[in-house]
């Protein structure tokens, strides 16, 4: 019962590092991505669909992102849904080849982002938290009922600590990442 328990606990807290990690990708930084573009959704006739699904994104070079649509009438509507995206891209288009020029980051910008990234941060760790009390929680249901022992809810309760632990370091982890990436010129 406490394995099940603990797994669930490392499932849980492995989604959400996962989030995380799409989060900050959202993220950008000076350089092309193509998962930059992943919050973007374009009218497909009548329905909203992800960028992705109606084009190919490719990195040209370390600045620029290239979008090409498979239908030729989506050039138009791919391009109003990468301005009116929350990114301040302005793409250019040629022919068919939507062009993304990524523009430089200033220090301000910069720290927004940081600020950004490091609350996405803080809402996984608030995340991780609350599974590690829903989980001790059920721990001490058990106790309550008497289907574990005393002992055994301490050694439980020490080891959702670790488990703990480990994802908030993993946290730490790529917002530092992050925090390299934003800053680097």
């Amino acid at each position: 019962m406490i394995e099940e328990l603990k797994q669930d606990a490392e499932e849980r807290m492995q989604k959400t590092i996962s989030a995380l990690g799409v989060s900050l990708n959202k993220i950008r930084t000076g350089r092309a991505h193509p998962s930059i573009l992943d919050g973007i959704r374009v009218d497909y006739y009548g329905s909203e669909t992800p960028l992705s699904q109606v084009a190919a994104i490719n990195v040209e070079d370390g600045r620029t992102l290239s979008v090409v649509p498979w239908e030729k009438p989506m050039v138009p509507e791919v391009e109003k849904a990468i301005m009116k995206s929350d990114l301040g891209l302005n793409p250019s288009t040629a022919g068919s080849v939507i062009r993304i020029p990524m523009p430089m980051l200033t220090e301000e910008t910069r720290k927004g982002y940081t600020k950004q990234a490091r609350a996405e941060a803080e809402h996984s760790k608030v995340s991780i938290r609350n599974i590690r009390r829903d989980i001790l929680s059920d721990i001490k249901d058990l106790q309550k009922e008497k289907e574990i022992s005393e002992d055994d809810e301490r050694r439980a309760q020490d080891d959702i600590q670790k488990i703990t632990d480990k994802y908030v370091a993993e946290v730490d982890k790529a917002l530092a990442i992050k925090e390299k990436d934003l800053m680097e010129i």
